[in-house]
């Protein structure tokens, strides 16, 4: 049942689902993995505030990089795995799955995050779900949070905020100690349909005049749609519309031109509402 105050949505195996209640020895974690896909930030911004809640570090994969740059983490069966994604048009995108796909689970336990620019995460965290699993991970608790919108960034601006890092740190505990209890339970029912819903693509920015050619964003850019030869534009057949490019350019020069007033209108009924953290659990 959903706690509005607290922003927690609890599913817990009980004793009506096994007859008796069980005790659990305390397991301990050996290490926590942050593994993150986070274009403009306010993705791993949301994951490394969850992970303060288990007053631990851990270490951070970045999966929003260049090919050559990825750097998988090895990954035990006693470890704990945080997998962080932005949630477009109400799935995750076909790259971070592939590229998550190539790290070695280890039957580890994990979280699952789903993070969205306040308007819906839809199909997002289901699929996370299943790819983990797919993966051999332990999914034992499912997060839908709130970052800054990733192109239209009047919505959800300056999230996650202090209110949300309150939330976030108490679901970070709250996970890690069910995953130290060592319970065994159901597979979490989360929202969502399968088969998911039609993914899309775009928009794809572009510079305007105010570009200097200086090459930061073909440096950035994940897919390599960006040449250094012509910065100014963007090979759309590679381009994922992750805005990774708008969010470092040092002018401000990238962006999608007339399509961001479109776009925020048509958000703006969906957007207005300050939506609300979840935990799954």
């Amino acid at each position: 049942m959903r706690k509005e105050a607290i922003e927690k949505r609890r599913h817990k195996v009980n004793d009506s689902q096994y007859g008796t209640q069980q005790l659990h020895e305390r397991i301990t974690i050996m290490n926590i993995h942050q593994i993150t896909f986070s274009p403009t930030g306010g993705t791993r911004r949301v994951s490394e505030l969850l992970c303060k809640g288990f007053d631990t570090e851990s270490c951070i994969t970045e999966l929003c990089t260049k090919q050559e740059n990825l750097k998988y983490p090895s990954i035990n069966a006693d470890d704990f795995v945080v997998i962080s994604m932005p949630v477009y048009a109400g799935r995750v995108p076909a790259l971070a799955v592939e590229r998550l796909k190539g790290i070695k689970a280890s039957g580890a336990k994990c979280a699952v995050i789903a993070v969205y620019g306040n308007r819906a995460y839809e199909d997002a965290l289901a699929e996370m779900q299943d790819v983990a699993t797919e993966m051999g991970l332990q999914v034992i608790a499912a997060v839908a949070a709130i970052a800054e919108h990733s192109i239209c960034r009047m919505y959800g601006a300056g999230r996650p905020d202090e209110e949300d890092a309150k939330i976030l740190a108490s679901f970070g505990q709250d996970i890690i100690n069910k995953a130290k209890n060592g319970q065994t339970s159901a597979p979490l029912a989360l929202p969502g349909n399968r088969p998911y819903r039609q993914g899309c693509s775009g928009p794809y920015p572009i510079a305007n005049d105010t570009c200097t050619k200086c090459g930061t964003c073909a440096s950035e850019c994940p897919t390599d749609a960006i040449s250094f030869e012509n910065p100014q534009g963007v090979n759309s057949e590679l381009c994922i519309g992750c805005m990774r490019c708008v969010s470092v350019c040092p002018m401000e020069a990238r962006g999608i031109g007339d399509r961001l007033n479109m776009l925020t209108e048509h958000l703006k009924p969906l957007c207005r509402e300050r939506k609300r953290n979840e935990l799954f659990i």
